[in-house]
């Protein structure tokens, strides 16, 4: 298998094959070090490894020295490094390895090779093992930019025997290209295009309509019939029920698009994605050090609402994300550790991950709470919120907050519905994704989809008289979460083969972590919609004031 990377070199310098991890093919996190199987290591001196980041750590990345000799725009001819002394035990290990379609990874600098063991004949009672690793090795200029894994030399399992291992290496020039996902952005232009179309053509009718009732006398108008969203200008500022709640999840929706919007940015400009670990380390990295914006946005708005339970408020928003994503890895931790995987996290990682969070995340979110509470904590709302509530009028039932929830998410998610399958395969098959330029794109119209679905749902609910708008929005949006993680049932069942406890916890586990973020993260979106809002009641309250003038 291929893969792209770029790190400089120069002639005739060593180039490390690290071997990583093995496991079914089809259960991609559940992994095992390579030598677990009876492997033979060849003649070179061993070299010793360490986990280098976090990321590294919490991927379960088990690296150990091949003892291959390579060097950098060096042939070598097919050279057997070692021998398998292959008896019962050592047998059935490859066995029931080939049984259940192990592959195994590898690494040329930090560039990942995947492999297979063996296979088994059409009957299933002869199993052969893979014993020649041939390595073709792209380069360009100083750079390896591609790599190509074939497996020969198919030899027949029988106990009490010597199988020699061999390997050879080749070399090409290759060149970086890209691929394009012009037809997806173009539909996501078409969808924002038809949303905003249809956004303004109703506003439109109703600026029309109400300049037709200025040019009416005053029996006219009064006996008129007035209606929609200028009558609630005194209850659309109203605090949103669970106003704790509620601010807890704008704050951490405004962390996690900051987190994505500059994890994104990284990995464009330094190629994260080339380097074991680096994307998830970065990832942890800069979550911790934007908890001012969680502590910032969320106290800001819960003092708005009139909170006054701003500690509570400021434990719950910054623990709110990572108890759930520690929770989830804790829990799928323990069944790693019962299989005996790679992917088991060790103890002093999670000790690690703990103190970030305590003496790092929390300080920085008390330090945003304050500091939102006392620039941007005072209402500054444009018009008077009536001190009894107006009563809420019975609408028709596609005007309930329910359906407009369920039909918001259905235009974001198609905005981004061929990116997901991109990203998915990136995380649960052997796929690198480095097109961060696109995901760019994608998550920018993603916000534009998402910023026109909230406007008009939000409109849809004003117009019937409904001020109740805040959860009403926000779901609207994150709905879109619930049709990705129904998206994941899909490609679980239809697009991958994987089995097992451990694959299926851990993949529907994250999933349910990902899908969870991702609807938090359309908390943000709020913040403009309170713009929006705002514009709208001075709008009403000026056709308010001049038509109860005249």
């Amino acid at each position: 298998m291929t893969a792209l990377f770029l790190l400089q070199y120069t002639d005739k310098e060593e180039v490390v094959l690290w071997m990583n991890t093995v496991g079914p093919y089809h259960n991609r996190q559940e992994t095992y070090k390579y030598f677990s199987l009876p492997f033979c290591v060849g003649t070179k001196k061993t070299i010793s490894h360490y986990h280098e980041t976090l990321g590294e750590a919490l991927q379960g990345v088990e690296l150990e020295f091949s003892g291959l000799d390579i060097t950098f725009k060096e042939e070598v001819m097919q050279t057997t490094y070692c021998d398998i002394e292959l008896d019962k035990p050592k047998r059935d290990a490859f066995v029931y390895a080939i049984k259940n379609h192990y592959w195994y990874q590898m690494y040329i600098d930090d560039l990942p090779i995947w492999g297979i063991v063996g296979e088994a004949d059409e009957n299933g009672e002869d199993h052969y093992l893979w014993t020649y690793k041939k390595l073709e090795i792209g380069y360009n200029g100083n750079r390896i930019v591609d790599v190509n894994l074939t497996s020969e030399g198919k030899v027949k399992l029988v106990p009490n025997t010597r199988i020699p291992m061999s390997y050879s290496v080749s070399k090409d020039i290759k060149y970086i290209h890209w691929f394009s996902i012009f037809n997806s952005f173009m539909m996501v232009i078409f969808l924002v295009g038809l949303v905003s179309m249809i956004l303004m053509r109703t506003l439109r009718k109703d600026y029309a309509r109400y300049s037709k009732e200025e040019e009416m006398d005053d029996m006219d108008r009064d006996l008129g019939d007035e209606y929609g969203w200028k009558q609630v200008h005194g209850d659309v500022f109203r605090p949103s029920s669970h106003p704790l709640i509620f601010s807890s999840l704008v704050g951490s929706g405004c962390q996690i698009f900051s987190v994505s919007l500059i994890v994104i940015i990284l990995a464009m400009i330094e190629d994260l994605y080339t380097e074991r670990g680096s994307m998830l380390s970065t990832a942890i990295f800069v979550y911790a050090a934007t908890s001012p914006v969680n502590g910032y946005f969320g106290g800001s708005l819960y003092a708005k609402q009139g909170g006054r339970r701003w500690i509570k408020q400021m434990f719950i928003g910054a623990f709110l994300i990572p108890a759930m994503v520690c929770g989830t890895a804790f829990f799928i931790n323990f069944i790693a550790i019962y299989y005996h995987a790679s992917r088991a996290i060790p103890f002093g990682t999670m000790v690690a991950v703990c103190c970030i969070c305590f003496f790092v995340i929390l300080p920085l979110n008390l330090v945003g709470t304050i500091l939102g509470r006392n620039l941007s904590g005072q209402p500054n709302f444009p018009c008077r919120v009536n001190a009894v509530p107006r009563p809420i009028p019975e609408k028709k039932w596609f005007m309930e907050p329910a359906v407009i929830v369920c039909l918001g998410g259905i235009l974001p998610f198609g905005s981004i519905f061929i990116e997901m399958y991109f990203i998915f395969t990136s995380f649960w098959a052997y796929k690198i994704y480095y097109v961060y330029g696109f995901m760019m794109l994608v998550l920018v119209i993603l916000c534009i989809v998402t910023v026109c679905v909230t406007i008009v749902c939000t409109y849809f609910l004003l117009n019937a008289e409904d001020y109740r708008w805040q959860w009403t929005s926000f779901l609207s949006a994150a709905s879109t979460a619930v049709y990705v993680y129904m998206y994941s049932f899909y490609y679980y069942f239809f697009k991958t083969k994987m089995y097992g406890l451990f694959q299926t916890s851990f993949y529907f586990g994250y999933m349910a972590v990902f899908s969870t973020a991702l609807g938090i993260m359309y908390l943000h979106i709020i913040a403009l919609l309170l713009v929006l809002i705002a514009s709208v009641v001075l709008i009403c309250k000026s056709l308010w004031i001049k038509m109860s003038a005249k």
